[in-house]
């Protein structure tokens, strides 16, 4: 069996002072540990929406309406059907405290790279998010057909939270930062936020168009259309949080009996 790698902090520490036997308990690169959090909803989404299509595709994709549509919508997709909801649910419970994990990575950073008199606006985002992980909980529990009341409000308040912290997180990354050199790592996770916002909030005005247009009109394959640009929402969403992974490319999580859960620089 191969010996657990230790951090450089750990194996000084256990040297001078003794207080470790065995190294910490855990050790995982916050990238990986990003990653990981993400790809939950990302493989579940993915699932249910190709699931939905092999063996639920008329009921999966018809509307009120009754005309053709390829796509099902995200609702339909997550929350109308088994085993689509109970893997959807289960995914964003699992990743839920992961998340809450990854906007504490983001408070110590703030803490530590934004200017003071930006601070309150740092604070501000990082409730947003918190918010924002409440309110994606709640719509994947409170399915529209279980109760719909709750299932709108928590996502009118998904889409407006998520929507104002991506935009605040990239001015933070962008404008507000104690020095204003960046490196190349911090340009790239910059940019990708700048790309992924635009394409999100872009594809929420098309969203919103398409299922106007479709309950207005009731024309064949416009609420495809809907459906498909809800899914490059999602899809952006995640993207955006997905960058977390370069934000943090050189920290690792590390938890131990003496310490609990710490950030350690590589």
């Amino acid at each position: 069996m191969k010996r657990r790698k230790m951090l450089p902090e750990y194996q000084k520490l256990k040297d001078e002072n003794g207080l470790i036997d065995k190294g910490p308990v855990f050790t995982i690169s916050f990238s990986r540990f990003s990653l990981i959090t993400v790809s939950l909803p990302l493989f579940s989404f993915i699932f249910c929406v190709s699931y939905s299509l092999l063996f639920f595709f008329e009921q999966s994709t018809s509307t009120h309406c009754h005309v053709w549509n390829y796509l099902p919508s995200i609702s339909a997709a997550i929350g109308s059907f088994q085993p689509q909801a109970f893997v959807w649910q289960i995914s964003i419970i699992v990743h839920f405290i992961p998340r809450l994990i990854i906007t504490w990575m983001y408070k110590s950073y703030y803490d530590r790279v934004i200017r003071r008199n930006r601070q309150n606006v740092a604070k501000f985002a990082l409730l947003l998010n918190v918010v924002e992980n409440f309110s994606l909980l709640g719509l994947s529990i409170y399915t529209s057909n279980d109760n719909y009341e709750i299932h709108k409000n928590c996502f009118c308040t998904f889409i407006v939270v998520s929507e104002t912290y991506m935009m605040l997180s990239y001015y933070l990354n962008k404008n507000a930062k104690r020095d204003p050199k960046s490196s190349h790592s911090e340009n790239k996770s910059i940019n990708l936020k700048r790309n992924l916002f635009i394409i999100n909030i872009t594809s929420i005005v098309l969203a919103a168009y398409f299922f106007v247009r479709h309950n207005d009109r009731c024309e064949g394959g416009i609420y495809t259309f809907f459906a498909l640009f809800e899914y490059i929402v999602v899809l952006t969403n995640m993207g955006y949080h997905m960058t977390a992974a370069i934000d943090f490319h050189n920290q690792h999580l590390v938890f131990d009996w003496h310490h609990g859960l710490q950030i350690h620089f590589q």
